[in-house]
């Protein structure tokens, strides 16, 4: 998995700024951990729109992008009504496999709270493996490369 973080306090195209609510956090007083999936996937649908594209697009066309494996890394806590920025970036492509890391920050600091993954396969309404349509893959690889070239710390990659 690679961790990368962006600017402290620049939003960038595809950050999805999220305010955490009270119903977030345990007992504890800090965001219970099963949130920050929920959090990845606010962020992957900004992503997906600052590309360009529209997931609910996608899915009228018969294609989703299920998750197969979610992977987070927790660092610090985040509490309630904290501003935390969420930053995505298409880490992995390779045929009906999407790979996204996500940095979890929180505002205005950049302190990392949690960085993590997750990969999606490309599947029909059938839930049928499919591959992922040119166009599709074409706006993903030019993210890549995007991020590649103005994120030093991204470790995008075509998946092996």
């Amino acid at each position: 998995m690679s961790d990368f973080v962006g600017r402290v306090g620049e939003v960038e195209a595809g950050d999805a700024r999220v305010r955490v609510r009270y119903a977030e956090t345990d007992q504890m007083g800090v965001v219970y951990h099963a949130n920050y999936l929920v959090w990845f996937e606010v962020g992957r649908v900004e992503k997906i729109r600052s590309l360009g594209l529209n997931y609910k697009g996608m899915e009228a066309e018969g294609l989703m992008i299920a998750v197969a494996e979610a992977t987070a890394r927790y660092k610090a806590p985040a509490r309630y009504d904290d501003e935390i920025l969420v930053r995505t970036r298409v880490s992995g492509l390779r045929g009906a496999i999407v790979r996204f890391s996500y940095v979890v920050e929180r505002m205005p600091d950049g302190m990392v709270l949690c960085t993590g993954e997750t990969v999606h396969v490309v599947v029909g309404r059938d839930m049928q493996k499919r591959r992922l349509p040119e166009v599709y893959a074409e706006v993903f690889r030019r993210a890549m490369e995007e991020d590649r070239a103005g994120s030093p710390a991204v470790g995008t990659e075509e998946l092996r």
